[in-house]
Formats: structure tokens, C-alpha cells, sequence
């Protein structure tokens, strides 16, 4: 593996606590260079020809893609069609389900929580006193739950509710939040005691959602737009529908190979794998939260530090964020007709890309991946390493 280039984290969607406040300040590090320039035409296409061979080796309809240096998006295009009954041409102003993605914000939604002296990562979540109280049932609860914290949570390290084929959220499509949070704690009890296992759990990510909505008394979307993405300059993302029908203006069909996708219930996905977002968005909010000077991030620096920062029985996932030992952070994403990620670099590149299908049981996910890095490789003095 050459240095530099991520350990990938595959995902089927896919804790010693640090303190929040130190003695010693934490510099936010300058972009060197301090600025890039654009790919040239010829460079471009070479990006487009590498996309588009990646796209022919999946029957990928459409692909988006942006990279962003120093607060400046230096890079976006789309290639393919967003609607292929319509005819329709992809552009980089489309739309796409981001499937786990959306944990990144999730997380740092919590962390803006934390800043405010809200929220403690030691807080446990369900019982009496807790952050939750017995909103989704009263004990006496099965072992451990009681003792889960908001940290068990945000690193995957609850003790179950994991994405396996009993994953809760994937169940009982009918149910609404409330009712599936109760009976998931009335019916599944854990596999193990918390804070000594990762397992990644869509379930834990939507609690999440939860715990922003008591605290702040407000949506959880409605909350996070206001509260963080318009931060980040990002105006256009919200929560998917459903179905083909409930797709918002400018955001791509899906096409699923061997699976459905409308066949979910994505709005109940809201705070773990529910937004849509064009590539240009989740750049602007990565640079907005990514430990560099410029732009001015959304969070101070030693929160930056705690939220990338994994226990040490889980080197591999922080709060939110995949991390590896070259000091890159990023997240993927995996649903039926959807597969995203969006990655910030050591060397201060930030990028994304996202599609409208997903093939099961391949290595797509890796090769998109992948593709990013050999993209933006394109531009030889940009020295991606």
C-alpha cells in the first residue's frame, strides 16, 4: 500500500472517553500549498475516461463527483444519466441519497451539542436520569442497556443492534421512531456488555437522531440544517422519501441490481443513512470540519481531535468518522441503488463521490474508492499522496 492511500472500511449500508477541554490549545494546521489550481481540459478528461470506465464495469447510470483544497471546490463533475427513462443528463447540482454518509453529520451535530456543555460523552442514554429517560419504555431493560453511553453510541460499541440481517432498521417498516426504539429495547436484548466490542449499528446512529431532538427540541433535520450544514455554506440537503414519487426536485432515480431500492423506509433513516446531498455539499461541510485553518471550521480543535479520535479496541472508527494511521478520515455508504463516500485526506484534499445503484457482493464500494484517489492523481502537482 502506498503511503498515504486509506485502509478501506467496508460497510454493509457500511472507549476511553478524551476530554473535551485541555490545558494546551491545539493549532489548526495550514493547507500547504495554500492554494491549487483547477485541472487543466486535458486533465479533466482523464478524470471523466476513469470515471467512466469505473461506470462500465458496474452499469453504473449516474456518477457525481467534487474535490475541494482550502476552502474552494477546484473540481466537480457528473457523468451519466440521473433519470434513464427520462433521458435525463446527471449534472453536479443533482441530488443523491447518501446512505451512511450521513453519520459524519450526525456526529458532529452531537459535538456542536457538546461545545454547548449539553451533552457529556460519559452520558447514558436510556433510563431514569439519563439522556433519554424512559421515553421508549420504563426498565427494568435487558443487561447493559441501561448503562450504554452517548460515546458507546457514536463509536458503534453499544454491545448489538448491529447491521447484520436483524439490523432494526431494516425491520418493521411500518413503525415510526418511537415505536421502533421501544420495541427494540424491549425485544432485543444485547449480544454484549457495552464499551468492549465494535459493531457497527444503524440502530445506535439513529438514537442519536433522538437524543438531538430531546435536547434541542427541534426535528432532527430541521435541527441540523440550521445548526450545522448552513454553517458549512450547504443550503439544498435534507431527508429522502421513500419511493421513486417522493423524490425531491433534482435528485437522480435509483436503480437497484438484484435488490429494491424503494423498497425501505429511508426517511426513518434520517440521522444514519437518510440525507441527500449533491458531492459539493459534504465537501463544503468536511471543510468546514476538518482541523484546517481555512475555511473557519465549525468546531474548535480539540473537539476536531476528540470526535477522530478511536478507542483502542476499535482502531479503525472514531465518532462518525473512519479513521486510519495517515491521519485520513471518511465514511462510506451503502444502501439498494446507492453507493457514496466522501473522504478527507491528510494532505488537505477533501472529495466525494456518489452513485445511483449499488452492486451487492462485489468490490465496488473499494473501487470507487479507489477511483477517487486515482482521479484527482490526474493533476500531477497537486501531489495527492
Amino acid at each position: 500500500m502506498a503511503l498515504g492511500r486509506r485502509d478501506l472500511v467496508k460497510f454493509a449500508a457500511s472507549a476511553c472517553a478524551l476530554p473535551l477541554l485541555s490545558s494546551g490549545a491545539l493549532a489548526q494546521l495550514a493547507p500547504n500549498p495554500p492554494s491549487i489550481r483547477p485541472p487543466s481540459p486535458a486533465e479533466r478528461s482523464a478524470m471523466a475516461r476513469l470515471a467512466r470506465t469505473f461506470m462500465d464495469k458496474y452499469d453504473v447510470p449516474a456518477l457525481s463527483f467534487a474535490i475541494g483544497y482550502a476552502g474552494a471546490i477546484v473540481h466537480e463533475d457528473a457523468l451519466g444519466l440521473a433519470d434513464r427513462e427520462r433521458n435525463e443528463a446527471v449534472t453536479p447540482r443533482h441530488l443523491f441519497r447518501i446512505a451512511s454518509v450521513s453519520k459524519m453529520i450526525t456526529s458532529v451535530t452531537i459535538f456542536r451539542l457538546i461545545e454547548e456543555n449539553r451533552l457529556k460523552l460519559t452520558d447514558r442514554v436510556f433510563g431514569p436520569g439519563a439522556l433519554l429517560g424512559t421515553d421508549y419504555g420504563p426498565p427494568p431493560y435487558s443487561p447493559g442497556i441501561d448503562q450504554i453511553t452517548l460515546e458507546h453510541l457514536l463509536t458503534h460499541t453499544a454491545g448489538g443492534w448491529s447491521n447484520d440481517n436483524r439490523d432494526p432498521m431494516f425491520t418493521h417498516p411500518r413503525m415510526d421512531h418511537a415505536q421502533l426504539i421501544a420495541w427494540t429495547l424491549a425485544n432485543r436484548p444485547l449480544d454484549r456488555p457495552p464499551g468492549q466490542h465494535y459493531a457497527y449499528s444503524n440502530f445506535g446512529y439513529c438514537v442519536l437522531g433522538r437524543v438531538i431532538e430531546k435536547l434541542t427540541g427541534q426535528a432532527y433535520a430541521e435541527h441540523v440544517r440550521a445548526d450545522v450544514l448552513a454553517r458549512c455554506g450547504v443550503t439544498d440537503m435534507t431527508i429522502a422519501g421513500n419511493t421513486r414519487d417522493q423524490r425531491q426536485a433534482g435528485e437522480v432515480a435509483y436503480y437497484g441490481q438484484g435488490d429494491g431500492p424503494y423498497d425501505m423506509n429511508v426517511r426513518r433513516m434520517d440521522s444514519h443513512g437518510g440525507w441527500i446531498a449533491t458531492p459539493s455539499d459534504l465537501v463544503q461541510f468536511l471543510m468546514h470540519v476538518d482541523g484546517y485553518a481555512r475555511p473557519a471550521n465549525i468546531l474548535r480543535p480539540r473537539t476536531i481531535q476528540v470526535m477522530t479520535t478511536a478507542p483502542s479496541y476499535s482502531p479503525d472508527y472514531a465518532k462518525g468518522f473512519c479513521i486510519n494511521k495517515y491521519d485520513n478520515w471518511w465514511h462510506n455508504g451503502s444502501l439498494p441503488g446507492t453507493s457514496t463516500i466522501a473522504v478527507r485526506t491528510h494532505g488537505g484534499f477533501r472529495w466525494a463521490a456518489f452513485t445511483n445503484t449499488r452492486r451487492a457482493n462485489s468490490n465496488m464500494d473499494g473501487d470507487l474508492d479507489n477511483l477517487n484517489w486515482t482521479m484527482a492523481r490526474q493533476v500531477g502537482e497537486w501531489r495527492v499522496a
